[in-house]
């Protein structure tokens, strides 16, 4: 049952967009291929274990930890701006 101006199913349809968007930001983060020898942002060279360890990796992990923070600033923004979002 909906309340106010939202038609039934609105809730659970919001949820299920905010899981989609989540599982795609997530598929997004997962690296393919080789990696590299040298952080693509420093140049700094990546240890082999890391290597070994992370397929595809990209980063050494001073500038993995970075990217990570800048992104966890904006995980808990809410694009969609539903209404319940807006009067938190």
């Amino acid at each position: 049952m909906a309340g106010g101006w939202s038609r039934d199913g609105a809730v659970q349809e919001q949820i299920d967009i905010s899981v989609d968007d989540a599982v795609a930001q997530a598929r997004k983060k997962l690296t393919t291929g080789s990696a590299l020898t040298h952080c693509e942002e420093c140049e700094t060279e990546i240890p082999q274990a890391r290597r070994d360890a992370v397929a595809g990796v990209r980063l050494c992990i001073t500038c993995q930890v970075e990217l990570d923070s800048q992104q966890a600033k904006q995980l808990g923004y809410n694009r969609r701006g539903s209404k319940d979002s807006q009067l938190r």
